[in-house]
Order: C-alpha cells, then structure tokens, then sequence
C-alpha cells in the first residue's frame, strides 16, 4: 500500500461531502418538504368540501335517473324534496322547463343543503324527448 502524501490527499478528496455541501443539501431538502407539507395540508382542508360535492353531485345524479325512469313525458313546472344520504339530509329541486321543440324538455334538479336553496351544492340537466 503506497502511503505517501500525495496519495492520502487524494483518497481524502474523494472520502466525503465538506461542510457546505452538506449545508446547501440540508436547505434544499428542508425547502421540498416545506412545499410538500403545505400541499398536503391545503389538500386536506379541501376534502370535506370535496366529499359535500360529492354527495350533492350523487343526489343530483339518483334524482335524474328517477325522472328519466318513468316512461310519461314530464309536465312543466317545479317540484321539490328531500332524500338522506350519508347521514345528512339534502334538498332537491327538479325543475321542467319548456325548449323551443314542444318534443323536448329540459329537466334541471338542484341540490341543497338547506331547505331554502340559499346554496346550491350540486345542480344537473338534461333532456327528454316526447316519444308519443
């Protein structure tokens, strides 16, 4: 083994990370986990919002296929309800509305988590034809 000078600077240029590198690699990681960890936490703020749509959007969606089940053509004009889903209750209002071809209407269900539909948390149309 060749002890001399020169080769003990060598093998000692190659042993580790000097102090700084280790200094700008700890603020780099610190800088990537602050960013993570405020990313997951606004993502977890978001999620009861996420789950009430949800919810609201699946109402919207159950009270759609209800409508578009029945075989009759829709009269025009409003109704409303009320169903339980996921322990809570919600507020629907299926509105009819008259399109300029007498053939088709525009069937509209809201949703809410209220009973005065001050906010509407989910809301779905679509169309039926007059098949008679």
């Amino acid at each position: 083994m060749n002890n001399s000078p020169r080769s003990i600077r060598a093998l000692n240029k190659h042993l580790g990370m000097t102090l700084l590198e280790v200094i700008v690699a700890l603020a780099v990681f610190s800088i990537a986990a602050v960013s993570v960890t405020k990313s997951l936490s606004e993502q977890m703020a978001n999620m009861p919002i996420l789950e009430e749509r949800t919810l609201a959007q699946w109402v919207a969606s159950n009270q759609m296929v209800d409508i578009r089940l029945t075989s009759d053509f829709p009269d025009i004009g409003k109704k409303e309800g009320q169903v339980e889903l996921a322990g809570r209750e919600w507020y629907w209002r299926q509105e009819v509305v008259k399109t300029t071809d007498d053939k088709f209407r525009m069937i509209k269900v809201s949703v809410s988590d209220d009973n005065r539909y001050e906010r509407i948390v989910a809301q779905v149309s679509s169309y039926v034809h007059n098949k008679a």
